[in-house]
C-alpha cells in the first residue's frame, strides 16, 4: 500500500489562483449529481443530475453497479462543468459528498469492480452481527473504539461478508490484489492519474473499523473481521489534498481539496459549527446529527458517535441517530395507490383533521436508533371501517416525525442540551404538513433554508477550507434566511400522541 505526505504537496501549483469557482460530486444512494458554486456568492451556476438504479436481488439485499455509480457522476461533472461556461483552469478545486456505508471492492491493477456496490441499507450481514453479538466484550470495545452500534448497516460486516462469500476473495485481498473502500474512495481513484486510494475520516468513522479517537484503522476490530489493513484506504482530515482530478476528466487536473460523508456535509452545510447546533436530512433515509465539538460524547440512548469533520487543527463531533425508513415511506404510498405522486401526501394529510386512530411504523428495513432492531418490521395499526385512504397517508407522514421525536429525547439525554431549533433539509423536508408536524411534536422551531443544496454546500466549504479559500469552518458564508416552522400543539396531546407511537413501537419489535 502507497503512503503519501500531505503536507509534500506545493498547492499553489494546483489551484487556480483565488478563484472562487468550485465543482462539488454529490453522490447519492438514487442520483450522482453535480454543481458549480461560486463561494463569494453561494450562487449555483449549474447542476447536473442522473439517477442511478439499484436492485433488491433478495428479501433485505440492497446493491447497485459500481461502474454505473463512476459512470454517471463522471457524466454529471462533465455536463455541470460545460453548462457553467467555465474553463477548467478557472475551478479552484473540486470538493465530494457521498452516500456513506456502501461498499465497493475492486481489482487494484484493472480498476473492474468485483462484485455489485453493496449498499448502506443492505442486511445480508445480518446473521454476522448476531453471531457477533455473543461476543459482549468484543461488541463493548468495539464501541467504545468507533462510537456505533453492531448493525448491518456499517461496512465492516458487509465487507466481512463477501470475504466469506466470494470466491478467493480473502486470498486476492491477502495478496494486495484488491482494494476496498467507500463511494468516495471509488470516485477518486478513478478520478486521480495515479490512482490514489484515500478517503476522509468522516466517511472512514463510519466502517466499523475506524478508531475515532486516535483517527486511524483500528487492528483489532480488524483482526476481529479479518480484514487485512492493506486493502483499506489511508485516511486523512476532510480538508486535505486527496489528489488532483487528472486531465481526462474536464480537461486539465483539479485538486480534490474536500471529501465528507454526505450527512456531515449536510451539518456543515447548515452552518452547524458549534456545539449544539443540531441538522436532519429528509431523504432516503432521516439522519439527525447534532455538534459536540472536540469532545466525542458516547450514547447511552441509541445513538451513535461519528467524526463530523477534521482538520490539521481540530476534530469535530457529533451524535447521530439514523432512521432507515423515510423516504421510501412516501414511495410505498404511491406504490399501493393512495397517492400518485410525492407532492401529494401533504395536502392528502391536510384533507383530514387526524389520523383516525391509526399508527404506522414504516420500519420496512428493521429499525435504526435508538433501537437497532433489524427484526422489526412495518405495521399498519388502529384500522377501522372508518379508516380512509387520507388516514394512512398522514399517518405514514406522521410516524416520520415521530421518529425524530425519539431520536431529540436521546440527544438531550446523553448530551445534557435541549437543541433550541433543528434545521432541517433533504427532498422530504419540502413536505410543509411534515415539517409543520415535526415542529408540533419536537415542541422547537424548525427552520428549513430556501436552497436545496444544503449538502453539497457543505462539501463545496469544505473545498474551500482545504484549498485555503476560507481559514476554517467558522468562516463559512451565511445562508439565505429560512422558513420557520413553529410549534402549536398542545402539551397535553403531543404526550398522548409519542406515548401511543412508542407503543406501536413495541409491536412492530414483537413481530418475529
Amino acid at each position: 500500500m502507497r503512503d503519501w505526505v500531505l503536507k509534500a504537496v506545493d498547492m499553489s501549483k494546483c489551484l487556480a489562483g483565488n478563484s472562487p469557482y468550485i465543482l462539488v460530486l454529490d453522490q447519492g444512494t438514487t442520483s450522482s449529481r453535480a454543481l458549480v458554486f461560486h463561494m463569494e456568492t453561494g450562487d449555483v451556476l449549474a447542476v447536473a443530475q442522473k439517477e442511478i438504479s439499484i436492485s433488491y436481488p433478495q428479501p433485505g439485499w440492497v446493491e447497485q453497479d459500481a461502474l454505473e455509480i463512476w459512470q454517471t457522476q463522471r457524466q454529471v461533472a462533465r455536463e455541470a462543468f460545460a453548462a457553467s461556461g467555465l474553463q477548467a483552469q478557472d475551478l479552484r478545486c473540486l470538493g465530494i459528498a457521498n452516500q456513506r456505508e456502501t461498499i465497493i471492492i475492486w481489482d487494484a491493477l484493472t480498476g473492474q469492480p468485483l462484485c455489485p456496490a453493496i449498499v448502506w441499507q443492505c442486511r445480508r450481514s445480518t446473521p454476522l452481527c448476531e453471531a457477533l453479538k455473543r461476543d459482549t466484550r468484543w461488541v463493548e470495545e468495539m464501541r467504545a473504539r468507533t462510537g456505533l452500534a453492531l448493525d448491518p448497516y456499517f461496512s465492516g460486516t458487509k465487507i466481512a461478508w463477501l470475504m466469506e462469500h466470494q470466491v478467493n476473495l480473502r486470498s486476492r485481498m491477502e495478496k494486495g490484489e484488491i482494494l476496498v473502500g467507500t463511494v468516495d474512495s471509488w470516485l477518486i481513484w478513478n478520478m486521480t492519474e495515479d490512482h490514489r486510494h484515500v478517503t476522509d475520516t468522516t466517511n472512514a468513522s463510519r466502517t466499523m473499523l475506524f478508531n475515532i479517537k486516535s483517527l486511524d484503522w483500528d487492528d483489532y476490530l480488524m483482526e476481529r473481521l479479518k480484514i487485512p489493513r492493506g486493502v483499506l484506504p489511508q485516511a486523512l482530515h476532510s480538508t486535505s489534498w486527496f489528489g488532483n482530478a487528472g486531465a481526462g476528466f474536464l480537461g486539465c487536473p483539479v485538486p480534490i481539496t474536500g471529501v465528507m460523508g454526505d450527512q456531515q456535509a449536510a451539518l456543515l452545510g447548515h452552518g452547524c459549527t458549534e456545539p449544539g447546533m443540531i441538522k436532519n436530512t429528509y431523504g432516503t433515509g432521516c439522519f439527525l446529527l447534532a455538534n459536540t465539538g472536540n469532545q466525542a460524547c458516547f450514547s447511552r440512548h441509541g445513538l451513535l458517535t461519528t467524526v463530523a469533520w477534521s482538520s490539521d487543527e481540530a476534530t469535530c463531533y457529533a451524535l447521530e441517530g439514523s432512521v432507515f425508513t423515510v423516504g421510501s415511506v412516501v414511495q410505498w404510498l404511491k406504490q399501493m395507490g393512495f397517492i400518485e405522486t410525492s407532492d401529494q401526501s401533504g395536502p392528502a394529510a391536510m384533507s383530514v383533521p387526524d389520523t383516525n386512530g391509526v399508527m404506522f411504523v414504516p420500519a420496512f428495513s428493521g429499525l435504526g436508533s435508538p433501537y437497532w432492531d433489524p427484526q422489526a418490521r412495518g405495521m399498519v395499526m388502529g384500522l377501522t371501517g372508518g379508516t380512509k385512504q387520507a388516514h394512512i397517508v398522514r399517518a405514514a407522514l406522521e410516524a416520520i416525525a415521530y421518529q425524530n421525536a425519539v431520536l431529540l429525547e436521546a440527544v438531550a439525554a446523553d448530551a445534557g442540551f435541549e437543541p433550541k431549533v433543528m434545521l432541517v433539509d433533504g427532498g422530504v423536508a419540502r413536505n410543509d404538513f411534515l415539517m409543520g408536524f415535526q415542529a408540533d411534536i419536537l415542541n422547537i422551531p424548525v427552520e428549513r433554508p430556501p436552497s436545496p443544496e444544503v449538502t453539497a454546500w457543505g462539501a463545496a466549504c469544505a473545498a474551500a477550507v482545504g484549498s485555503g479559500l476560507l481559514e476554517s469552518m467558522a468562516d463559512i458564508p451565511a445562508q439565505q434566511a429560512p422558513r420557520v416552522f413553529e410549534p402549536k400543539m398542545e402539551e397535553a396531546m403531543r404526550d398522548r400522541l409519542l406515548k401511543k407511537w412508542k407503543d406501536a413501537v413495541d409491536c412492530a419489535r414483537s413481530w418475529k
